[in-house]
């Protein structure tokens, strides 16, 4: 068992502080944050908690796990590692991905004219 817990069902109101004052009732608590969204800075409703043993991480799990914190239901478990997946937003290949705003004029995709060869290069790209 790992000492890192993933918090889930948070409300969105809750923040590191109140994560960290919660699960110090269980033990030592070495690290508490609420991840947040990175374009809005709004929670996502989820957050981890580094315990300072597995005895502590285990102990909090017992306590927490399905109890109600600020109107929710509580999900408290081992975190997993994180999975390794593919960055970006599926746009294909490199470029500006069809970002129509790079030359910071706004235009319409209709509004452009494509040769044949990138029409043979999109619809290969649309293919895989």
């Amino acid at each position: 068992m790992g000492s890192k817990l993933y918090v889930g069902n948070l409300n969105y109101d809750v923040t590191g502080s109140d994560l960290e004052q919660l699960f110090s009732a269980h033990g030592t608590v070495q690290s508490a944050e609420v991840i947040a969204d990175r374009d809005t800075g709004r929670s996502k409703g989820f957050g981890f908690v580094q315990m300072g043993s597995d005895e502590e991480a285990q102990a909090a799990i017992a306590a927490l796990n399905g109890q109600d914190h600020m109107g929710r239901n509580l999900t408290v478990n081992e975190a997993k590692p994180r999975e390794d997946r593919p960055r970006g937003g599926g746009g294909g290949g490199g470029g500006n991905s069809g970002d129509l705003w790079s030359s910071g004029v706004r235009a319409d995709a209709s509004s452009f004219l494509l040769d044949d060869s990138v029409d043979a290069e999109r619809d290969e790209l649309a293919s895989r």
